[in-house]
C-alpha cells in the first residue's frame, strides 16, 4: 500500500475513534466531575477526550510515516562482497 492510502486509513480510523469517544466517553461519573464549580465542565472533559484521541492518532501516524520513509532511502548502504 502506498503512503497516501495508509494516511487515509489513519484519518478514517481517527475519525471513527473520535466519534466513538464522543459517544461512549461522555457518560458516567467523570463527565460531571467539576460541574459544581465550572459550568463548562462536560464540554471541557469531552474536549480532553477528543484531544487525547487526535494526539494518539497523529503520533501513531507520524511513527508509521517515519519508519516507512526511512526504508525508502536508508542511511546505511549494505556493503556487497565480490561473490554476491
Amino acid at each position: 500500500m502506498g503512503f497516501l492510502v495508509t494516511t487515509l486509513i489513519f484519518v478514517v480510523v481517527g475519525i471513527i475513534a473520535s466519534l466513538c469517544t464522543r459517544i461512549c466517553c461522555n457518560r458516567g461519573p467523570s463527565t460531571n466531575l467539576y460541574a459544581s464549580s465550572l459550568t463548562l465542565a462536560p464540554l471541557l472533559i469531552s474536549q480532553l477526550h477528543l484531544t487525547l484521541v487526535i494526539t494518539a492518532t497523529v503520533s501513531c501516524w507520524m511513527m508509521w510515516a517515519i519508519v516507512y520513509l526511512a526504508q525508502m532511502k536508508p542511511l546505511i548502504v549494505p556493503i556487497l562482497s565480490e561473490g554476491e
